[in-house]
């Protein structure tokens, strides 16, 4: 619940950085144009991206015959989770990750890697699935899509108000021309990277909840936890780290279970994850209250 109301608050901050910028760079006009541009940019977003993210990694469907197991797996855990078995994809990666995409649980997917097959157990794995199910029963993609379709329009409303400045646009309205320019400057900086740490907050919330849910859908807390650990030990490893810069797109991993450039301080700066040992303890303490007498 504490998850929640913080991503409402969150999305409700960012709506209001939002409105507020807009007013300040156009007015009503302005700020109806920005957003209804950054909102069909969205929208193509949100209806194709699971077909540009599985064809970015060049992701085939398994067929059944090919991986019963898998698919049986997967069908145990949608059932347990209350949706439509979701397809699934393998991306010829060497990189040990998995992901799920789709706008909804009727039109959902989760991938996995070939790495991350050679890596874990099928107890892990099912851990794993189960978490990317939860995000698909928790329609976190329609979450971030409206926090991308906000965050868009903010940096736009920002390059709007950089530009006008710089075109003299306010000298009509503003006496003080250089202070209207150093004004801009600091709304183009310092909007577009608060819009993005609002994002990125809600991106952790989501995947405490995905943890959580994907806990009580698969009855194994632990299993989720162990592969967390196993993947990030992996992500640490120098070799790992120079596949992963070369396989994997930036702007796709915030759609992975653990941050694939984790050795990136950058990456690691504006990481859209949360702290895996925070993941794995919260598992753990789970794992305690959904033992049997424990009360949960």
């Amino acid at each position: 619940m504490a998850n929640q109301l913080k991503t409402v608050l969150l999305l409700g901050v960012l709506t209001g950085l939002f409105l507020a910028i807009g007013h300040l760079v156009a007015g009503k006009q302005g700020m109806i144009i920005a957003f209804v541009v950054a909102l069909f940019m969205n929208f193509f977003s949100y209806f194709f991206s699971d077909k540009v993210a599985l064809a970015m990694y060049g992701a085939r469907e398994i067929p059944y015959e090919e991986a019963p197991w898998l698919h049986e797996m997967v069908e145990d855990l949608a059932r347990r989770a209350g949706i439509p078995k979701p397809k699934i994809y393998l991306a010829p990666i060497a990189v040990p990750n998995a992901f799920a995409t789709g706008r909804d649980p009727n039109h959902a997917a989760v991938a996995v890697t070939s790495g991350i097959l050679q890596i874990l157990n099928k107890d892990e794995l099912r851990g794993v699935l189960a978490h990317e199910l939860g995000h698909i029963k928790n329609r976190d993609i329609l979450i971030s899509s409206i926090a991308a379709t906000i965050g868009g329009a903010i940096s736009m409303l920002a390059n709007m108000a950089y530009y006008t400045a710089f075109l003299g646009g306010n000298d009509r309205e503003n006496n003080n021309p250089i202070a209207s320019i150093i004004g801009s400057i600091i709304l183009f900086v310092v909007a577009p990277l608060a819009a993005t740490l609002i994002q990125m907050a809600i991106s952790r919330s989501r995947e405490f909840l995905a943890d959580e849910a994907g806990a009580k859908i698969s009855g194994c807390p632990l299993c989720l936890a162990n592969a967390l650990r196993k993947l990030e030990e992996i992500a640490h490893n120098p070799q790992i780290q120079e596949i992963a810069s070369q396989e994997i797109n930036p702007g796709t991993a915030h759609m992975m279970i653990v941050n694939p450039l984790s050795g990136d301080f950058i990456m690691k700066l504006f990481s859209t994850h949360p702290p895996t040992e925070e993941r794995i303890r919260r598992l753990e303490e789970l794992a305690r209250k959904m033992q049997p007498g424990y009360g949960f």
